[in-house]
């Protein structure tokens, strides 16, 4: 079943795998998430009304606020874009750079599209590096005009070849074959490379004008200057990835990608805001920074009501995107908020803190669990880790005692956790500690290693 059509139920069961808890935020975005395939299969006038129940998602740092938006995005292969709310009030920031949040969301669409294409015509296109590659080792022979198919794979005969053309081909159809089997990648050669594009071109007067102007006047200008291929010797491993690119581009039709970039961006985009109650105006009200607080957020309010925005690729109405804010609200409540911008996030989800026994799991069940991670790269030294019921207990422990008497940064604490305990053995590995050995983690050693980490209630050395 593809992902964009999993049922709500079966969207929160694939968020299982990585995240812990938080049923109630999985259920809601789920629901979001189903209701894009829902809209998209409406019939008649209304489909163009049904606008996305944007989420607030209100949580400590670390309980999951950001996995939950990734996931999701990976689950729905929906182009997704992360920005923190608090760097539009940050000097030097205007109205029209919280736009830059649209931009972002279909520079990555177009790279989705893009990809995706270059998939496609990946057969022809290899096809077609192997026979410049193949020209460069061994330059073709005319047969008084006339040669045989470029791509031939004709076995190569036990008779005495009597021309130069015959020797030629079955030279040619050896080395391809040398080719193939990748005997050659650290040969060298040389290939035609043509550059990528002029770069940004420094202007005088720019500030005066907006954004996409200044894009589309320095790619007009870069397509008007002669493009020049530069001769270079590089590996046929290095030259087969360069020509690729080259010959897929050939292949693609970049407006048929970025039509269907800024459709895909429009119908299934998400835009993950960060930090939305660092915007919030909390208890102060007047001058100083709230004034900047409360622009940004009427500078967001157009882009989350439904605009159009104009960028490199076309232009991009934000109707049917989905927005998910999230934020601590640790100072300021999301009353704060300006109610305008509170309409347009219905669906408030409070994610709840992190108890040990949710540390616990955190540790085991996740298919990116840190044990599992650690794992792994003791495993790629040929070490093996394992870690026992009571230490991954006492790990737990720890991290959430440490969390409850410093500063509570949630799961991002186990990452401190680990680090510590696990360190010294990386450093050890594989000087002091061959392969094929083991290392068994247990109560004892968790205690012995982790034992200053809560003794220093500073932890400034160890908080991420």
């Amino acid at each position: 079943m593809e992902a964009s059509y999993l049922t709500p139920k079966e969207i929160v069961e694939e968020l299982d795998k990585y995240v812990i808890g938080q049923f109630d935020a999985k259920r809601n975005v789920a629901i979001a998430l189903r209701n894009r395939w829902r809209r998209m299969s409406v019939k008649g006038e209304i489909r163009s009304e049904i606008i996305p129940n944007n989420i607030l998602m209100i949580g400590a740092t670390g309980v999951g606020k950001t996995e939950i938006a990734r996931r999701l995005a990976k689950l729905a292969d929906a182009p997704i874009i992360k920005v923190e709310a608090s760097k539009f009030t940050e000097v030097g920031y205007v109205g029209r750079d919280v736009e830059s949040m649209v931009r972002d969301l279909v520079a990555q669409s177009v790279n989705m599209v893009k990809s995706r294409k270059e998939e496609e015509v990946k057969e022809r296109a290899t096809q077609a590096v192997e026979e410049i590659i193949l020209d460069a080792l061994i330059p073709p022979i005319r047969n008084n005009g006339m040669n045989p198919p470029a791509h031939s794979t004709e076995a190569v005969s036990t008779t005495v070849p009597n021309t130069d053309y015959e020797l030629n081909e079955r030279t040619r159809n050896a080395f391809r074959e040398k080719i193939r089997k990748g005997e050659l990648e650290d040969r060298k050669i040389e290939i035609n490379v043509k550059p990528h594009g002029g770069g940004n071109i420094g202007m005088v007067g720019a500030g005066m004008m907006d954004e996409v102007s200044m894009m589309n006047l320095q790619d007009m200008i870069s397509n008007m200057m002669p493009k020049k291929a530069k001769r270079r010797k590089v590996s046929i491993g290095e030259a087969r990835k360069i020509l690729f690119e080259e010959e897929a581009a050939k292949l693609i039709d970049m407006d048929d990608v970025k039509d269907e970039a800024v459709r895909k961006a429009e119908e299934a985009g998400i835009i993950f805001i960060d930090e939305i109650d660092k915007i919030a105006s909390g208890e102060k009200k007047g001058g100083g920074p709230d004034v900047s607080r409360e622009g940004v957020q009427r500078d967001l309010l157009p882009i989350v009501e439904g605009t159009t925005v104009n960028t490199k690729f076309g232009v991009v109405k934000t109707d049917h995107v989905l927005f998910i804010a999230a934020g601590a609200f640790h100072i300021s409540k999301p009353s704060d908020l300006i109610p305008e911008l509170q309409g347009r996030f219905p669906i408030r989800v409070e994610l709840s803190k992190l108890s040990k026994s949710d540390f616990v799991r955190i540790l085991t069940e996740p298919k990116n669990a840190l044990t599992k991670q650690y794992q792994a790269l003791f495993e790629a030294e040929g070490v093996e880790v394992t870690f026992d019921d009571d230490a991954i207990d006492e790990i737990a422990s720890m991290a959430f005692e440490v969390n409850s008497e410093v500063e509570n940064i949630g799961a991002r604490r186990l990452h401190t956790v680990m680090s510590k305990l696990l360190n010294e053995f990386l450093f050890d590995v594989p000087d002091k500690i061959k392969a094929n050995s083991k290392i068994a983690i247990d109560r004892a050693m968790v205690k012995e290693k982790l034992t200053g980490l809560l003794k220093n209630k500073d932890l400034s050395e160890y908080i991420l």
